[in-house]
C-alpha cells in the first residue's frame, strides 16, 4: 500500500525498531490523506488500550487530523461512552463485529471526526474461548454517511504481538477507507 509517497510493507510479523518505524510510517501516511481529504479522525478502542490513539499522537501536527479517542475496555464504558447497546454486549460480546459497528458509530457521534475505527479483541495470554479465541481481534471502519466496513482477524503471537497487529491492521484499514 502507498501512502504519500512511502512504500509501506503490510507484514506483520516484525520485531522491535522495524515495528514502531513501521508504524510511525503508517501514521504519518494517515495524517498525509487525512490532511488531503480534509478529514478528521476518531479511535474507539478496547483491547489495544490506547496504543492506536499513542501512535497517531506520536505523529507531529497530529491535531489537525485526529479529534479524539476513546479506550472503552469494560463494557459499560462502552455503553457509557459510546452508546453501544447492552443488547448487543449480552447477545453478540464485547468482541464481535456489531458491537465494535456500533462503537465506531458512536466514536462519530461523540467527536467532530468524520471517519472513525474500533477496535475490540482478546489479546491474551488468558479469556478465550473456542468460539473466540486468544488473538481474535474485530474492526470496524466507519466514515460518515457511509455504510461501516467490519472485519474480524485472528492474529498471532503473544499480548502485545496481538494488540500491535491490531493497531497496524486499524491504519492501514484507515488509510484504506480515505483510498489509499
Amino acid at each position: 500500500m502507498t501512502g504519500g509517497g512511502i512504500r509501506l510493507d503490510p507484514v506483520m510479523t516484525e520485531t522491535g525498531r522495524n515495528i514502531e518505524t513501521r508504524l510511525a510510517d503508517l501514521s504519518q501516511a494517515l495524517g498525509r490523506a487525512a490532511t488531503e481529504a480534509g478529514v478528521m479522525l476518531t479511535v474507539a478502542e478496547s483491547c489495544t488500550g490506547g496504543w492506536l490513539a499513542k501512535v497517531i499522537t506520536d505523529t507531529s501536527g497530529s491535531s489537525h487530523w485526529f479529534d479524539r479517542g476513546f479506550v472503552t475496555y469494560t463494557n459499560v464504558s462502552k455503553q457509557d461512552m459510546l452508546g453501544v447497546s447492552p443488547a448487543t454486549l449480552e447477545a453478540q460480546g464485547a468482541v464481535s463485529e456489531a458491537t465494535v459497528r456500533e462503537m465506531a458509530a458512536g466514536a462519530l457521534r461523540h467527536s467532530k471526526a468524520q471517519l472513525s475505527v474500533a477496535i475490540s479483541g482478546v489479546a491474551g495470554p488468558e479469556g478465550g474461548t473456542p468460539d473466540k479465541p486468544v488473538g481474535t481481534v474485530c474492526f470496524a471502519w466507519n466514515r460518515i454517511n457511509e455504510e461501516p466496513r467490519t472485519e474480524t482477524r485472528h492474529l498471532t503471537g503473544d499480548r502485545d504481538a496481538v494488540r500491535r497487529q491490531a493497531v497496524e491492521r486499524a491504519l492501514y484499514g484507515l488509510l484504506a477507507a480515505l483510498g489509499h
